[in-house]
């Protein structure tokens, strides 16, 4: 069964939605053993910067955090293997066609973040983490990124504008 399930993530992980913009999974990705690592080597691939981009962009998100990541809330004790794991199952449900402001409100660890829809407003490169300014930044308006890994637990953004 576990190597059904990471044969399945696999598929997973290579195959891309019509709304997400996949990244290339790194050499780390083919020597995994188990889901959780699968997830892990995916949310932390490189996002490099790309030309002519925007000064600003509008963006929402999922946040989902783990017991070790900064600012956690108190009902974040899954480890950062099982948050990985959520924020997969999340980014499978908007891959799926699962509106992204339903996955905000069932997956979102960021309090008040369903009131908002997960909505960060326009934001600027130079204020956001570079690992979700990378991601946020190279995606078009309506598409939403593969996992992305931040010391504040694990993301996936959708960009509005």
């Amino acid at each position: 069964m576990k190597t059904m399930w990471v044969l399945g993530l696999s598929a997973v992980l290579a195959c891309g939605g019509p709304q997400s913009r996949d990244m290339a999974p790194g050499p780390a990705t083919n020597a995994v053993s188990t889901p959780g690592a699968a997830c892990l080597a995916l949310a932390s691939a490189a996002h490099p910067t790309q030309p002519n981009q925007p000064d600003k962009v509008n963006v929402k998100h999922v946040l989902i955090k783990w017991s070790g990541a900064k600012n956690p809330v108190p009902t974040a004790t899954r480890t950062r293997e099982e948050a990985c794991l959520r924020a997969l199952a999340a980014r499978d449900a908007l891959r799926g066609g699962t509106d992204f402001d339903s996955v905000v409100t069932t997956y979102s660890d960021e309090p008040g973040a369903a009131s908002r829809n997960g909505s960060l407003g326009a934001v600027e490169r130079k204020t956001l983490v570079p690992a979700f300014a990378d991601a946020a930044f190279e995606l078009a308006p309506g598409e939403f990124s593969d996992i992305v890994e931040t010391d504040f637990g694990f993301h996936v953004i959708m960009r509005t504008q």
